[in-house]
């Protein structure tokens, strides 16, 4: 089985091919010469996974899955959420992103958070979707040099160390996208 993974993020690729089971062949954006920015212009995490798996699929012929992750923060009614990667503007820089959240929460107490992600499998004509969701806390500073994102910034409950703290395969099994992807391979292998 061929797959297109709708994203021109390699850290999130990398994470992906860690789960994938041999008997699927994982193609990226760019070894389908999809080059261009693909659409996210809805207002939900879900809505923008299906829309870029439904745009790859119409316009390039490709069985292909889609993933959007937010950052959902209680303290500020679920934001940064559906615009977690350009929260702090347009150029969707990470540290930027962090800084910006952390000053947003330095006066509150309450640092509980989550990451959601899903993931939109557009498949023989038809969308199926996974979520996973990771529950934990924005620490006061970033911690570590590992994952990308707001990995510096999220302890996981259950863990003292950030996901930019931890291996990637720690990450990848507590971790959102971990459980979404497990989902979509559970789905796939039925």
């Amino acid at each position: 089985m061929q797959l297109v993974f709708a994203t021109n993020n390699l850290n999130k690729l990398k994470e992906v091919q860690a789960f994938m089971p041999k008997h699927i062949k994982l193609l990226s954006l760019k070894d389908i010469n999809c080059l261009e920015d693909i659409p996210e212009t809805q207002d939900t995490i879900e809505g923008n996974a299906i829309q870029k798996a439904e745009y790859v699929s119409s316009k390039y012929g490709y069985d292909c899955f889609a993933d959007d992750t937010g950052l959902e923060v209680n303290a500020l009614n679920g934001a940064p959420g559906v615009y977690s990667a350009r929260y702090a503007g347009p150029n969707k820089d990470a540290t930027e992103n962090m800084n910006l959240l952390l000053k947003n929460l330095k006066a509150d107490t309450n640092r509980n958070a989550q990451f959601k992600t899903v993931i939109a499998l557009h498949i023989n004509n038809a969308v199926q979707t996974f979520e996973g969701i990771c529950k934990g806390e924005i620490t006061k500073t970033a911690q570590g040099t590992k994952g990308f994102g707001y990995d510096p910034i999220f302890k996981p409950n259950g863990y003292n160390e950030s996901f930019a703290q931890m291996e990637l395969s720690l990450k990848n099994k507590i971790g959102h996208r971990g459980k979404a992807i497990t989902k979509l391979i559970n789905y796939l292998s039925e």
